[in-house]
């Protein structure tokens, strides 16, 4: 048994959406997650930021001892993961892999596989890759859709007619394309599935990169033989870089249960972090 924590990261509130999974496969495993909300959004920004973000976020995490770093994000996982892994002692998941794995898993049906992310995790080519590599042959349609976040961001759920209006100007055309899959490939797009399970029509099979990574988690802790003791009562500590109030009470729509209590986190805590982490890196 470890009662090491396991920790999260993500660049705002999405990453949340994992942790709802992970709160119910593994109620028993404490959570660290660090919501980088001061930098949000990633998806927008090119791959340096975003790995040295993503660095900084994972140094930050390092000094509560977790057993294994989750990055709920799609961007950081599609531009800096090796990075991340690298970096850090502990084994990393990302959420591309596991999304892709189950996305592979449903293409020997046929047809092709659509990929919903932000401009940067499709424009990466990261998760076509990874298809290519999991399904040889598989049709990868990358759809970006950047207003799915700030709508979710703002509150609004998914059947709400702004959000349907969306959806359909995305992926309406879309239906003539024999897509049998569709990858949640952000973290905030399961708040509105229902609408864009509506926009694609009937027969397309929903992948949520989410709920995957939680199973590729336990499946992780398992094998290290690192879970925690089933009579633990798991708990959630959540960090933020900005706007603490913001985050815990959107973030509850996200984890499905009330969040107590947000830290805020000043910006030369999770610098200072990374510089400590480089220095013992060099020996200094």
């Amino acid at each position: 048994m470890n009662r090491q924590p396991v920790a999260v990261f993500d660049s705002g509130l999405g990453g949340l959406s994992v942790v709802r999974h992970l709160r119910r496969l593994l109620p028993h495993e404490d959570i660290v997650y660090f919501g980088d909300t001061a930098r949000v959004p990633y998806g927008i920004k090119s791959q340096p930021p975003v790995v040295h973000f993503a660095l900084e976020n994972a140094r930050f995490l390092q000094q509560f001892d977790p057993k294994l770093i989750a990055v709920a994000c799609n961007t950081v996982s599609a531009l800096a993961l090796p990075e991340v892994a690298e970096a850090v002692g502990v084994p990393v998941v990302g959420v591309l892999e596991p999304g892709a794995r189950a996305a592979a898993t449903l293409a020997v049906r046929g047809g092709a596989i659509l990929l919903l992310g932000t401009e940067a995790t499709v424009s990466s080519g990261a998760y076509e890759a990874a298809l290519t590599r999991l399904a040889p042959g598989v049709r990868v349609i990358g759809v970006p859709c950047p207003l799915f976040v700030p709508l979710v961001e703002e509150g609004r759920v998914a059947s709400d007619p702004i959000v349907a209006a969306v959806a359909r100007e995305y992926l309406a055309p879309l239906r003539g394309q024999d897509v049998r899959v569709a990858i949640l490939g952000c973290t905030h797009y399961p708040l509105l599935r229902d609408a864009i399970s509506a926009a694609l029509g009937v027969g397309v099979e929903i992948v949520d990169s989410g709920r995957e990574t939680s199973h590729a988690i336990r499946d992780a802790l398992a094998a290290a033989d690192a879970l925690s003791d089933p009579q633990h009562v798991g708990s959630i500590r959540c960090f933020v870089s900005d706007n603490p109030a913001r985050f815990g009470r959107i973030g509850s729509r996200f984890l499905e249960e009330p969040i107590d209590a947000v830290e805020l986190v000043p910006p030369e805590a999770y610098v200072a972090a990374a510089l400590d982490a480089a220095r013992q890196e060099l020996g200094l």
